[in-house]
């Protein structure tokens, strides 16, 4: 039984962890830097097996918001009206179980709720990271463009799926 609930303070820990697990992926994070990115969401879940381990977590950004992030940057220059997934993170053992479509539910659930047209997110390109943009094509996301990030270290799929 996995249970989803809001992010805390309490768990920055946890997701420090869990998101550092998940490099590179997403960007490694301090504690820090977790607590400043919790601050800014609009929605931030974290998921936990039954004995209350917890096992991923997504956080998406309402537009409107003075965040540096070159890939929310990005979609705030071309859309208005967006929900922003800046990252989900599962453990290595909760990949492949249905949490990610869990979460992405809630997501989109919210973005209809808030009357968004689309939700927005990137995916690597460079590192490779075939498992997600699999995940996103099977949630509708569509390409928008590429860009490299991080200083050309990193190359981003930007993509967006309406919300009907």
């Amino acid at each position: 039984m996995t249970t989803i609930r809001p992010c805390t303070h309490d768990d920055v820990d946890a997701l420090v962890a869990i998101n550092n697990s998940g490099y590179p992926a997403v960007p490694m994070a301090t504690s820090e830097e977790m607590l400043g990115l919790l601050s800014m969401c609009s929605l931030a879940l974290i998921a936990e097996n039954e004995d209350g381990m917890p096992l991923g977590f997504v956080m998406a950004m309402d537009p409107g918001l003075d965040y540096a992030s070159e890939n929310y940057v990005f979609f705030e220059s071309r859309f208005t009206n967006h929900l922003y997934i800046d990252r989900i993170v599962l453990t290595d053992d909760s990949r492949g179980l249905g949490l990610g479509s869990t979460l992405y539910e809630q997501i989109f659930d919210r973005a209809r709720t808030d009357g968004r047209e689309r939700v927005t997110c990137e995916v690597n390109l460079e590192p490779p990271n075939p498992g997600s943009l699999r995940f996103h094509r099977r949630w509708g996301f569509e390409d928008v463009d590429t860009q490299p990030t991080k200083g050309g270290k990193v190359v981003v799929q930007l993509l967006q799926a309406p919300v009907s």
